[in-house]
């Protein structure tokens, strides 16, 4: 039945006015308006009413308007083939269009080449379930409605049912409708039309959204990639009813529907360390091409700095890469260069801003032993001119080492050793230089003189009080300069804690 119900539309598209008008006159609907008008009352009319009298009717009328040509249209479609939208010859195409597409045949334009879709690293097209067809606008407002129908074969369903998960809610073979451009000649990318909303047998299907932007008056971007209908297909040999909701602001778009299998970034990763390792050899040579001397240049360059730290995340490069048509010697991580590509696709080389599409990309094999080689604290070499390299670490450290040795050294005074002599550990420790030196050595004094400890240290006891000084100058009570040395020095205070008398060795 859905081979005949699409042989059927295909004979309405063709149909002239006066044919049209006889069709619906017969279904009893009008048959007043443009020819544009009664295509499309006429397709809504075989897919809404559709029974074997019209289809009859559809017959007569097609055969008496090209009684040699009936043979192109075939009455059943063979197992294993996909429900397609022919391509008529030549002479049938400038004439009218021969895409079923929201039930509006093609207006008459000058045959155009067909539209064909860029390649995508993360998806291998295994058939074409609808080809490139034109999104056709058959009125003058704004939103449009357009449908298309296709039909699984029992193959294509047992290949969705036993994909594996490569992730969560995400299978390894999916069906993706893709829209793209269709004013230009040429290989076309992905791109929505203003307004998009599809809906896949009577239920919406997500959309990308917009990424916000951070820069003020820039507008977002919405992220034009394959949209995944996987979910909501009949697995079955019941059609699958695709209507794309657009806005129509006077450009022209084409969608197609694809059978693909979906890669993820550590598949193409994967790939590129199997197809695309460069020689270190040849990259030797390109380095030394660079640095070759010019004698018409007043410049000479000796070398060529390349930083080990990836441009993207700001890390050590784990696997260098790099594209084929870029001149610079700065590469990027491969891994996190795929990963951000498949999270946001735009294939641009992140140190000039260059396209970078995945079948340019390379590893740079030299850069790859230099990683291996230099240790993790090395974050930038210098290529010479004989294709040798040198890690610029070395000038820095020597900065480091003169840093270091215009900075003083001040000695150590360890106060909290116990000394030989059986005494406790100090409780306070005193300089023997500038102030605190001078009181200490004239307390020793009035004590009779420091004593030197067992290690070659002074020995001062601080805890000695007036009392203690009485008693010990008591027989030269009369002396004027013992009388002069306590007037003019103040009075030692008796400490404030009850312990037992310590010496402090100051080193």
């Amino acid at each position: 039945m859905a081979a005949e119900l699409v042989e059927a539309m295909n004979m309405v598209k063709s149909f002239r006015v006066s044919d049209l008008q006889t069709l619906l006159a017969s279904m009893g609907r009008s048959k007043s308006g443009l020819k544009q008008d009664l295509v499309g009352r006429a397709l809504r009319l075989v897919q809404t009413e559709y029974s074997p009298e019209l289809l009859k009717n559809v017959r007569q009328l097609y055969e008496s308007r090209f009684p040699k040509t009936t043979g192109w249209l075939p009455a059943r479609r063979p197992d294993g083939v996909p429900v397609a939208y022919p391509t008529l010859s030549p002479s049938t195409t400038t004439s009218q269009g021969t895409d079923y597409l929201n039930g509006i045949s093609k207006p008459l334009l000058a045959p155009r080449a067909e539209v064909k879709l860029a390649p995508l690293p993360f998806y291998q097209t295994l058939e074409t379930l609808l080809p490139p067809t034109d999104l056709i606008a058959h009125n003058n407002e704004k939103l449009q409605d357009s449908q298309c129908i296709f039909e699984l074969t029992p193959n294509q369903a047992d290949q969705l049912r036993n994909a594996s998960e490569i992730r969560p809610g995400m299978r390894s073979i999916q069906v993706v409708l893709r829209i793209c451009y269709s004013d230009s000649v040429g290989i076309q990318e992905d791109q929505y039309p203003p307004n998009i909303a599809v809906k896949v047998n009577q239920s919406y299907c997500h959309v990308p959204g917009y990424y916000p932007s951070n820069k003020p008056g820039v507008e977002p971007r919405r992220p034009c990639r394959p949209i995944n209908i996987t979910p909501w297909l009949h697995l079955s040999s019941v059609p699958n009813r695709v209507t794309i909701t657009w806005g129509n602001f006077g450009k022209h778009y084409s969608i197609a529907v694809y059978l693909v299998r979906v890669f993820t970034a550590a598949d193409l990763f994967n790939q590129l360390k199997l197809c695309s390792v460069e020689n270190p050899e040849r990259c030797r040579e390109r380095i030394q091409d660079k640095l070759r001397f010019d004698p018409e240049s007043e410049i000479a360059t000796t070398g060529l700095r390349v930083s080990l730290i990836c441009p993207l995340v700001k890390m050590r490069l784990g696997v260098p890469c790099r594209v084929l048509t870029c001149a610079h010697l700065q590469c990027f991580d491969a891994v996190f260069f795929l990963q951000m590509n498949e999270k946001k696709p735009t294939w641009t080389c992140p140190v000039c801003d260059k396209p970078a599409p995945f079948e340019l990309l390379t590893i740079d094999g030299l850069l790859s032993e230099i990683l291996k080689e230099t240790s993790e604290d090395i974050e930038e070499i210098e290529y010479l001119t004989d294709g040798s390299w040198r890690p610029i670490r070395d000038e820095k450290d020597r900065e480091r080492e003169r840093e270091r040795s215009n900075t003083p050294e001040y000695p150590v005074v360890d106060i909290c050793i116990p000394e030989a002599n059986g005494h406790s550990p100090a409780h306070s420790s005193t300089s023997l230089t500038g102030r605190s030196g001078s009181s200490s050595l004239g307390a020793a004094g009035v004590a009779g003189g420091p004593t030197v400890a067992p290690g070659g240290g002074v020995v001062v006891d601080l805890t000695l009080d007036s009392s203690s000084e009485e008693e010990e100058g008591g027989g030269a009570g009369g002396d004027s300069e013992d009388t002069e040395d306590s007037t003019d020095s103040p009075t030692p205070k008796r400490g404030r804690y009850n312990f037992d008398k310590d010496l402090v060795t100051a080193y």
